[in-house]
């Protein structure tokens, strides 16, 4: 594993299950089981991680390693549920809280497919998880991509034997962490030096970027969050999702600029301003924190399950009243960002945690992700979702609701996704702490069409 999967990896815990997900909703008639476990088994030779566990290396003094499961079993995997008919969006959501909220088995290849039958209309969904140390957002989509069809009358490979490959014996995999363990950092170092005597002023220039962090960083420390969204998690969750579409985006960037990472993002804060309004916390100078991951995946690099992923954080400026002022607050915010990751190079920052030791990797990153901390209160990831229509067995894909994981103390995240025209907020919070996530999900849907009705007065709307 890199240092950003191992990451994921042992953040793993009993609260904090680190898998991603997804609730994919399908025209009907639904597939048999058996169907849905044939179509998977004959794609996952496409897929050899599906067929994989992780193996950790003693006393952690490697990073993890994949092996092949010599006990794989795709029953196990692929699981069968339904609602009762008709069975009604909020049911789908509830069902689909309670199976996303509960961990993978990390003896096994991390995920899990369940075909949901009963909805009405004569629909059906499918509930993914995947474990983060597999995947990041894009590389998530590429497999569903892969997965899924884009051709509804596409053929399906017929379901072949595998045989696993042997893994390494105890022996070789210490001998094996602790050479990486020595190499590793060496070859990095050695990278970087090099690049630093072929271009001296590049590296100046990056630490001139990095030093100009330092004032905001402090500035930062210093601003008040609200209190109720950082603390202790849970083991259960409250999971909703937000409909909306690409032409509501479309409309505020022709009225007011911005991108659609910007617009989105004010629609959060909307419903961020809502919710720490309803709970009492709403002053004149309180912020809500935000970790935005940004992808620096290569073009070259789709198709690749690994994590590509730097992240930027963002002041949610809920005490601002005027929704316009919030989304130029929010573009300057980006824009400032952008320009910084376009002066500092976002993979040779990652690559650092490869000086890491992988023993202080596993107990650091273990205590981080169940200790609160009060900077940051929420997790917004915007993910280009597939531009086709995706089919599974000839069923077209109707609609795509993504959830993302929550740790260190942050109660909420909010995963978005779009898909043919439509745009969706999930929101995934802990069940104690969130009993109002309606608040915030209402106040996420009230904000985009506010931004993008030209009839109504932004700063009536929002006082």
């Amino acid at each position: 594993m890199s240092a950003t999967d191992a990451g994921f990896f042992f953040a793993e815990g009993e609260n904090t299950p680190m898998h991603v997900g997804s609730v994919s909703v399908f025209e009907g008639p639904a597939p048999t089981y058996g169907d849905l476990v044939r179509l998977l088994l004959g794609k996952l030779p496409q897929v050899p991680r599906y067929r994989q566990r992780v193996r950790t290396v003693p006393l952690h003094l490697g990073r993890p390693l994949w092996v092949d499961d010599e006990h794989f079993q795709i029953l196990y995997h692929v699981r069968h549920t339904a609602v009762p008919r008709p069975g009604s969006a909020e049911q789908l959501r509830n069902l689909a809280g309670r199976v996303l909220g509960q961990r993978l088995d990390m003896a096994k290849p991390l995920w899990e497919v369940w075909l949901v039958e009963g909805l009405a209309d004569d629909r059906w969904a499918i509930i993914s998880k995947v474990h983060h140390c597999m995947v990041d957002g894009v590389a998530s989509t590429d497999l569903l991509q892969l997965i899924f069809d884009v051709d509804p009358d596409a053929p399906h490979p017929e379901p072949t034997g595998w045989t696993p490959e042997a893994g390494p014996s105890s022996v070789a995999t210490l001998v094996g962490g602790v050479r990486e363990l020595v190499e590793q950092p060496v070859r990095q170092l050695t990278g970087s030096l090099r690049h630093a005597a072929q271009d001296p002023a590049d590296l100046l220039r990056r630490g001139r970027a990095l030093g100009s962090l330092v004032p905001g960083l402090a500035r930062r420390i210093s601003t008040p969050t609200p209190r109720s969204l950082n603390g202790p998690i849970g083991p259960h969750r409250r999971w909703v999702w937000v409909d909306a579409t690409l032409d509501e985006v479309k409309r505020v960037r022709r009225a007011h600029g911005g991108t659609v990472n910007d617009i989105v993002l004010a629609a959060v804060t909307t419903g961020f301003r809502d919710l720490v309004a309803a709970r009492g916390e709403l002053a004149d100078d309180v912020v809500v924190r935000t970790m935005v991951p940004v992808s620096v995946r290569r073009p070259g690099e789709h198709g690749v399950l690994d994590n590509q992923i730097s992240a930027v954080f963002v002041d949610l400026p809920v005490a601002e009243p005027d929704p316009l002022i919030r989304l130029a607050s929010l573009r300057r915010q980006m824009d400032e960002h952008k320009r910084l990751m376009g002066v500092v190079d976002a993979r040779s920052i990652i690559a650092m945690g490869e000086f890491v030791a992988p023993t202080l990797m596993a107990v650091g990153t273990r205590a981080a992700a169940r200790t609160s901390q009060p900077f940051m209160q929420v997790t917004t990831t915007n993910v280009p979702g597939p531009r086709r229509p995706l089919y599974v067995l000839g069923r077209q894909m109707q609609a795509l609701h993504a959830y993302v994981p929550i740790n260190m103390g942050s109660r909420v995240s909010i995963g978005i996704y779009s898909y043919l025209g439509a745009l969706t907020f999930g929101v995934n919070a802990d069940f104690d702490a969130f009993p109002d996530v309606d608040v915030l999900a209402d106040g996420i849907r009230e904000g985009l069409a506010t931004l993008a009705d030209p009839t109504v007065s932004p700063v009536r709307r929002a006082t």
